[in-house]
């Protein structure tokens, strides 16, 4: 298996993080929010749902799909018990975490913002995306690891040729609108604790792996065909707003969905796979900010709606106070507490004691060797006579 750090694949993670909490912060904005849950401000800015409509169809199958091939590159120096401990604790751990202590905050702001009698209450809310993520794992990974020990068999060959195709990635999106079709869900976009978005994720994570797998021909062609898969997308997106409104039939809309998911795949391998400090550093953000990114934009609506100003400064003021927050509490508590790491996804650090430094006030290097070596000397030879 491949030891090449992919940093598009980062990048992509990142950007995919930061989509996701302005396409969140919308959310607030349109008139059915408190149909899902969101705090609803009473002015509204329905444009916005516009643009959001073209990225809710492609954001969360992406996210899906970047997780099966971070499961590859996770699988290349572990055997499948140290996966299942890997993912346990970078997965199953936060899940389990953020169920009891993170996603009951924004429940806390949601019923403080409407004056509701406060309670407890432990959900999933966004983070079932992780508990998704971790049954995935323990469905797949025997056909995962069947793969990786057959790495130059018949299947790898022929899955590469397949995808030397611009017709072969294409023909992953059959599988999803045979999905479609047989679970009929109400809203394609509609996700979170679904079955469709159950099934979708689940198409969308083997075939990310599979993707990876099956070498560098699929990055080759979706970077030189990357324009053929936006103009599809472009012009099924463009179909569906004129001819339906936000919601055309799950077939067409499961077709679109993995023409945007390639395009931006190749031109993600086309101008951001480049090591950085920056991708360093966002790239571990990203998890943890993922995790509390529902509190944080909760507690920025409840401060900045009562304000009198513009609507749309309020959207601003709210996009700008979550990333804002999300970066102080990351930076300043999460990535900084030893114990917190782990409960977000990061790997546990050991505060290490500084040793005291050698003072010789002004003595030089030499001198200091001149002095220590005959008291070497005599030390030895005081433990030699006592032996």
């Amino acid at each position: 298996m491949t030891s090449e750090r992919r940093h598009d694949i980062d990048w992509l993670r990142v950007i995919a993080i930061g989509l996701l909490l302005i396409y969140h912060i919308a959310i607030i904005f349109q008139p059915w929010a408190m149909f899902i849950g969101f705090i609803r401000s009473e002015e509204t800015l329905e444009a916005l749902w516009t643009p959001m409509t073209m990225l809710n169809v492609w954001r969360i199958p992406f996210l899906f799909y970047v997780s099966g091939m971070g499961l590859y590159f996770a699988m290349r120096k572990r055997n499948w018990k140290q996966l299942l401990l890997e993912r346990t604790k970078r997965i199953l751990l936060p899940f389990a975490f953020g169920i009891v202590a993170i996603t009951p905050l924004h429940l806390f702001i949601f019923q403080n913002y409407y004056n509701m009698p406060l309670g407890y209450y432990p959900h999933q809310g966004h983070l079932w995306f992780l508990g998704n993520i971790f049954v995935y794992v323990l469905l797949l990974l025997p056909i995962y690891y069947y793969l990786k020990t057959h790495e130059n068999g018949k299947i790898k060959k022929m899955l590469a040729s397949l995808m030397s195709h611009p017709a072969g990635p294409l023909l992953i999106s059959l599988f999803f609108v045979i999905e479609v079709v047989l679970v009929k869900p109400q809203l394609f976009a509609l996700y979170a604790q679904t079955w469709h978005g159950f099934f979708n994720g689940f198409l969308a994570f083997f075939f990310g792996f599979i993707f990876v797998y099956s070498g560098q021909t699929f990055w080759q062609t979706v970077l030189k065909w990357r324009w053929l898969y936006a103009s599809l997308a472009i012009i099924l997106y463009c179909t569906r707003f004129v001819l339906f409104g936000f919601e055309a039939p799950g077939y067409l809309m499961a077709i679109e969905s993995n023409c945007w998911i390639f395009a931006v795949f190749g031109f993600g391998y086309r101008y951001l796979n480049k090591p950085s400090k920056a991708l360093s550093y966002l790239s571990q953000a990203a998890y943890p900010v993922y995790i509390i990114h529902m509190f944080v934009l909760y507690a920025g609506a409840l401060i900045i709606l009562p304000l009198d100003i513009p609507i749309l400064l309020k959207f601003v003021g709210i996009v700008a106070f979550t990333g804002l927050a999300c970066y102080l509490i990351y930076e300043f508590i999460i990535r900084r507490i030893g114990f917190l790491r782990p409960l977000f996804g990061l790997k546990w650090t050991f505060s290490k004691v500084e040793k005291p430094k050698y003072q010789n006030n002004g003595t030089s290097k030499k001198e200091v060797l001149d002095i220590k070596q005959p008291l070497d000397l005599a030390l030895k030879d005081g433990f030699e006579a006592n032996k």
